[in-house]
């Protein structure tokens, strides 16, 4: 089997990737519906991989795997990486997870990630409200996760939150030490959620980037009472191309708090110094930026060697990601704790892809499917119309 051709449409606002072969089998990958102007990063791989054996996909990978970077240019080797997977599988008639090892687990807890309700107040009273939502929302989700501090706009939209001026750029762009009034605020917002989550769902929070090592410690050690999964992103994070795992560190040997981060980061070797120094408690990878699903297995695994767990990213990763991260989530060790759901974006998205179960989440999991490769299908009949202006061969 050879590649013959390399595709990339955006559909919606996702780059889906599609790799040809010479056997009529094609394979399917998908990047992050927030990044639509990375088609001609996908397309750049295509003369490095044509007439390359699918089915070989590490030796494929190592010829585009060095060339990528951290979040946002790691999203098309990963969605290259998915594709291979995806016909690797339909090739050999199994299901991808098969290939990685086979299942540890036949069913896979998520936490609600995509499922979001709109915020327009920042308040403890709105927080309560939304965790809430999230508690009664059909999918019976064990762990909810919030987006507060430096993550969203509180920290903005709340009067003298923080020492610094405030930087409308795009992609977490503020940063600076917090005022008392900041902190007592995020407390109050925490201890709000969790009057109403109980210790019947976990709570996690999305923080940052954009906290100064002190504040970090500082909030840490007062959340340390209300038993949260984990504080996500403080020093580094979303957007940010470098680790800082030394600073990481001096906050997790400060607290009892889990200390999370990890879904920019790109590659293995990025994830070392985090792991080795046991400088986080968990790490988060996104398949679709970390260079795909086999290098997020990789890390996992190591990360169960010193002790560190698992908690994969993937928001934005549509539902060619979702079939990627519940292919790859059912192989991981027994340091897993739950992904980040992805769902339809927009919400026709369900309408182009056949395979899915429904519902898909059931209780807070997701049953493990077993059909070929991903498992699931982009229908070309009803994904076609929403093809954009020169791109309606993408599935011939």
């Amino acid at each position: 089997m050879k590649i013959t051709d390399l595709k990339c449409a955006v559909i919606g606002s996702t780059p889906v990737v599609r790799i040809v072969t010479d056997e009529g089998i094609s394979g399917y990958g998908q990047i992050e519906a927030s990044k639509p102007y990375l088609k001609p990063h996908v397309l750049f791989y295509k003369e490095y991989i044509l007439g390359e054996d699918p089915t070989n996909v590490e030796r494929v990978m190592m010829k585009i795997r060095r060339m990528g970077a951290f979040k946002p240019w790691g999203s098309a080797v990963s969605a290259i990486e998915f594709a291979l997977w995806d016909i690797a599988g339909k090739a050999a008639g199994v299901p991808v997870y098969k290939l990685l090892g086979g299942k540890v687990r036949d069913k896979v807890r998520v936490y609600n990630g995509s499922i979001r309700f709109p915020m327009t107040e920042y308040t403890p009273e709105a927080y309560a409200a939304d965790v809430a939502r999230m508690k009664a929302s059909p999918q019976g989700f064990t762990i909810v996760k919030e987006g507060i501090g430096f993550h969203g706009a509180m920290a903005t939209a709340i009067p003298d939150f923080y020492y610094g001026e405030i930087n409308q750029a795009a992609r977490y762009a503020n940063r600076g030490m917090l005022t008392e009034r900041g902190l007592k605020h995020i407390v109050a917002c925490v201890e709000a959620m969790k009057d109403v989550l109980g210790d019947e769902i976990g709570l996690a929070l999305d923080l940052g980037p954009g906290f100064t090592v002190p504040d970090a410690i500082r909030l840490a050690k007062l959340l340390e009472p209300y038993n949260l999964m984990w504080l996500e992103d403080m020093i580094t994070g979303d957007y940010t191309p470098y680790v800082l795992a030394d600073l990481y560190r001096e906050v997790r040997n400060h607290t009892s708090t889990p200390i999370h981060t990890g879904e920019q980061i790109y590659l293995r070797q990025n994830f070392r110094e985090l792991i080795e120094t046991q400088a986080v408690n968990i790490v988060g990878p996104d398949p679709a930026d970390v260079g795909g699903i086999a290098e997020l297995k990789w890390i996992a695994e190591y990360a169960d060697l010193h002790g560190v767990l698992m908690a994969p990213h993937g928001v934005l990763d549509g539902l060619i990601g979702l079939a990627a991260l519940v292919q790859v989530s059912a192989t991981l060790p027994q340091n897993y704790i739950a992904f980040e759901y992805p769902s339809a974006n927009p919400a026709w998205w369900s309408d182009i892809v056949d395979g899915l179960p429904d519902p898909i989440v059931k209780d807070g999991f997701i049953e493990v499917w077993d059909r070929p490769g991903l498992g699931i299908e982009l229908n070309p009949d009803r994904a076609s119309k929403y093809l954009p202006v020169g791109d309606e061969d993408f599935f011939d």
